[in-house]
């Protein structure tokens, strides 16, 4: 009988690739949610993502919501893979400190403002004089300039002004806003983006450039065709609820053992494969099952034949039917459903990091999989200024100058 070979003489394991973005070099200055998301995002996949954050005043994300034995839950999240630093930018040792980290870095993320920079001469002039190939993302609520550019934006300003609030709702009912960052999350993919774009772009030029990036438009994007329908046709899209103008049957259904399932047909094969599965095979013939907008206008006809037969059986019964019919339906999950999902568990979409502070946690994992050079989480959000004294190590500064910066209250 052949033995296995001591583990010290087995073969090392191979190598793991280099990240994407190996070598690229992020400084996060922003605040609340939007930038911090997309050098989150960047840091993801191997950028190295340094979070810029003010001495006395750090991130707020890392007081934002639950908490668990006085460590911020949201910014174990938000801040994972990134070293983190304290820097006073309006001394004069914070903006010289910048300029020299700023010499070795890509890309900035800010979001003051608009005139916060250049009050503290840390604009555009002076930090691509510093460097020439830095990307500057600035991420504000209504951008750089304009009637409403210096005032204080925030995502639920985004949610309102785009239009998102208004069709948001049961009819009659108020506008409804979301209840959790929606804009800054869109927001924020929005930059990574658009930083990459930019990063694409100084590969041929050789020069960065600044990205102007405001709350309100990645929102009105999202919202999709409502500015040509009414440009076009005079058409205001109405708060119809969990309905669609577009198709239906489409709402969310009780189940007999009172959970929700989501029902949808935007595909005319699918409505009709529903109909089969509900019993109501003749609907099908109805001139007006023929369209998605046809469908709409006779909701209440089809959530009825639908509900009524959701209704009487329970939610794994009708999950398992639907299946089987393949018509379109999910489970209307919330976070302890989501935990244990399977496809979830399949995925890794929540995945487990250890955590010096906490021990394991588990969060959301990298947005998307590649096949040759994967993401990963590298570690959780660190502490307050845990890095401080390395990173700056690292772009030169000497210890007697580090500790004449923190004399002065730059760091």
């Amino acid at each position: 009988m052949t033995r296995p070979a001591p583990a010290a003489a087995q073969a090392p394991a191979a190598p793991r690739p280099a990240a994407p973005l190996t070598g690229l070099r992020v400084l996060d200055l922003a605040t609340l949610f939007a930038g911090p998301l997309a050098a989150t995002l960047l840091g993801d996949f191997g950028a190295e993502v340094v979070k810029v954050e003010h001495p006395a005043k750090p991130d707020p994300s890392r007081g934002h919501g639950p908490a668990k034995n006085g460590v911020g839950l949201w910014w174990k999240l938000l801040g994972r893979n990134k070293r983190t630093i304290t820097l006073d930018l309006s001394t004069p040792g914070g903006r010289a400190t910048l300029l020299r980290l700023a010499a070795g870095t890509d890309v900035i993320i800010e979001n003051f403002r608009p005139g916060t920079l250049e009050k503290w001469e840390l604009g555009w002039p002076e930090l691509s004089a510093a460097n020439p190939r830095l990307v500057l993302a600035r991420v504000t609520g209504f951008g750089q300039f304009g009637p409403y550019a210096h005032r204080p934006g925030f995502g639920t300003l985004a949610e309102a002004m785009s239009g998102f609030a208004a069709i948001t709702g049961e009819p009659g009912a108020p506008p409804t806003l979301p209840p959790f960052g929606l804009a800054d999350s869109i927001a924020g993919l929005t930059t990574a983006y658009a930083v990459m774009t930019a990063l694409a772009a100084r590969e041929r030029t050789g020069e960065g450039q600044v990205v102007d990036l405001a709350l309100i438009e990645p929102m009105l994007t999202a919202l999709g065709p409502q500015p040509i329908w009414y440009d076009q046709l005079g058409h205001v899209q109405p708060r119809t609820g969990n309905r669609s103008q577009n198709n239906a049957p489409r709402n969310t259904y009780r189940t007999a053992d009172g959970t929700w399932v989501a029902v949808s047909t935007s595909a005319q094969s699918v409505a009709e494969r529903v109909m089969h599965l509900v019993g109501r095979p003749e609907l099908i013939d109805e001139p007006w099952f023929a369209t998605g907008a046809d469908r709409a206008r006779h909701a209440d006809v089809l959530d009825e034949a639908v509900g009524a037969w959701i209704g009487a059986r329970s939610r794994a019964d009708v999950l398992a039917a639907f299946e089987k019919a393949e018509a379109a339906v999910a489970p209307v999950q919330d976070v302890r459903d989501v935990m244990a999902d399977p496809q979830y568990q399949a995925l890794d979409t929540i995945t487990a990091v250890d955590d010096p502070e906490l021990g394991t946690v588990r969060m959301q994992n990298v947005l998307f999989r590649l096949s040759a050079t994967p993401g990963r989480i590298r570690w959780a959000g660190r502490p307050h200024g845990a890095d401080t004294d390395e990173v700056l190590a690292e772009a030169g500064l000497t210890p007697d100058e580090v500790a004449a910066l923190r004399a002065e209250g730059a760091l």
